[in-house]
């Protein structure tokens, strides 16, 4: 409040994103760069005034939550500063689950599941730090890159309340099994709206994972300001050769990475995913450390 009132800014007006709808003082902040002019950069051209949809039938306006307001500003940021590309493969991953539901199915009472995600933030920080380029941020002004030697994975959680993206931090220091309980506290904390902003602060690289939905393959946009992002689709059993002679059905999960293309080229690109991929193949050395 005290804030609010040193800014000049009704209270009444602003809508808190904190536990239970209490408003915070980021969101104090974020209501005052709402209404002032922005000073990222050049403002995206006005877009032409819609068509009057009740000519055509009957229409409803439902007002976008901040939090959805929020996440348009900064998509739309991200779209129109970062020039996107996206590499598509897929990884086979039938050794890697079978290992994942045997883990499963033997683990403590109590403890979280081991989860496609868990083991895939587990390969991005060893291709991270294989590929440093893709743990870094782009500085335009100084014309500088950024390398993070720190490895910070946002995690997209899909909630009633809209998409939020916490931070699971240092994910190299943890073992597998400490990445899957703390995603799981994470999402769950996302779920009920109780998130810190500190706990959506600082990633370094960003892993949605759309599996549970279902589709083939998509572009997910950069988390700015970071450079990449790894989308992971449903997975499926496909009929491929196999090593010796004939055909066998095999796990293959697609992936798509899209990055930052004035930070990484596409041969690093593929050779980032390929790498990935490698690692998902071989479950022993992936799940080191468990």
């Amino acid at each position: 409040r005290r804030l609010a009132r040193e800014l000049g800014v009704n209270v009444e007006e602003v809508e808190g994103t904190g536990p239970h709808g209490r408003i915070t003082k980021d969101d104090v902040k974020d209501h005052v760069r709402e209404k002032a002019p922005s000073a990222r950069g050049p403002a995206p051209s006005k877009a032409p005034a819609l068509p009057d949809f009740e000519a055509f039938g009957e229409v409803e306006r439902v007002k976008m939550s901040k939090l959805g307001r929020t996440a348009a500003e900064r998509l739309s940021y991200a779209w129109q500063t970062i020039p996107h590309v996206t590499q598509h493969d897929v990884a086979d991953i039938t050794a890697l689950e079978e290992a994942r539901k045997a883990y499963n199915a033997r683990r403590a009472t109590g403890e979280a599941k081991l989860t496609a995600t868990a083991l895939a933030v587990k390969a991005s920080v060893a291709a991270l730090k294989q590929f440093p380029a893709f743990n870094s941020s782009f500085d335009p002004g100084a014309g500088e890159l950024i390398f993070k030697r720190h490895f910070h994975i946002g995690i997209a959680v899909d909630t009633e309340y809209g998409l939020l993206v916490p931070v699971l931090r240092d994910a190299d220091r943890k073992s597998t099994r400490e990445i899957a309980a703390e995603l799981d506290a994470l999402a769950e904390r996302a779920r009920t709206r109780s998130l810190s902003t500190e706990e959506m602060q600082g990633g370094t690289f960003t892993i949605t994972n759309l599996g549970g939905l279902g589709g083939t393959l998509f572009t997910p946009i950069v988390n700015y300001p970071e450079v990449a992002i790894l989308g992971m689709s449903q997975s499926r059993i496909e009929r491929v050769p196999a090593a010796s002679e004939g055909f066998e059905d095999r796990l293959l999960l697609p992936l798509s990475l899209s990055y930052d293309h004035r930070v990484i080229n596409g041969a690093d690109a593929v050779r980032f995913v390929r790498h990935l991929i490698g690692l998902m193949r071989d479950p022993i050395n992936l799940l080191m450390g468990t």
